[in-house]
């Protein structure tokens, strides 16, 4: 098993499972919390991320197909998908691609609000382009919810990561996913309006 990446909440890695390039993705225990709870905590949070990676696939949004599930630890065995990062392929190629991906993006993330989910950690380094479909990961931080609220939060997080990512193609990037997102999601309006108060909020709080 060859660890990839480890963070605050879980750890990443690369293995073989039934023949197959696998990422295994296993919540790590915090020992500041009592035991049960965190038991229980890890438990949800799995569920969670299962439920949401489902639900979206069915939307017909590619995500990892998961392989297996070890509740007892806390492991969820998913597809490796072979692809690029999108935080990386959107600054290697031309103007054109770039407005034809985004705009399919912006359709994928306009389907998964119509339908009452956000992603929580909507950025680039969590899409994977392989071949010409877009893959959706890692939406742990992510919700059900009808809230336009949360989902303006959604929309505001990727624009501050396209921002700091892409900010030679931003407007491309940006323009792009606005057009796709509104041609899917007929409350797309009130979600870019909401955007607008949660940036106000955040220059008057910066202010103070």
């Amino acid at each position: 098993m060859q660890l990839l990446y480890q963070g605050a909440e879980s750890r990443i890695s690369l293995d073989i499972f039934d023949g197959q390039e696998v990422i295994v993705k296993e919540r790590i225990a915090k020992g500041y919390r009592i035991k049960q709870l965190d038991e229980e905590l890890r438990k949800l949070r799995t569920r969670k991320e299962i439920k949401l990676l489902t639900e979206v696939r069915k939307l017909g949004i590619p995500t990892p197909k998961i392989l297996h599930v070890d509740e007892k630890n806390h492991k969820i065995v998913m597809e490796f998908i072979n692809g690029d990062r999108l935080k990386e392929y959107l600054n290697s190629i031309c103007p054109n691609e770039v407005k034809s991906i985004c705009l399919k993006l912006g359709k994928q993330i306009g389907k998964l609000h119509s339908n009452n989910i956000v992603h929580g950690d909507l950025t680039t380094s969590n899409m994977i382009l392989k071949g010409d479909e877009i893959y959706f990961i890692d939406p742990s931080l992510g919700e059900f919810t009808q809230r336009i609220e949360e989902k303006g939060v959604d929309v505001k997080l990727l624009k501050e990561a396209i921002k700091a990512t892409h900010f030679k193609i931003f407007d491309e990037v940006w323009n792009s996913i606005l057009l796709g997102y509104r041609m899917v999601y007929k409350e797309a309006d009130l979600v870019l309006n909401q955007l607008k108060e949660i940036e106000k909020r955040a220059r008057y709080a910066n202010r103070e």
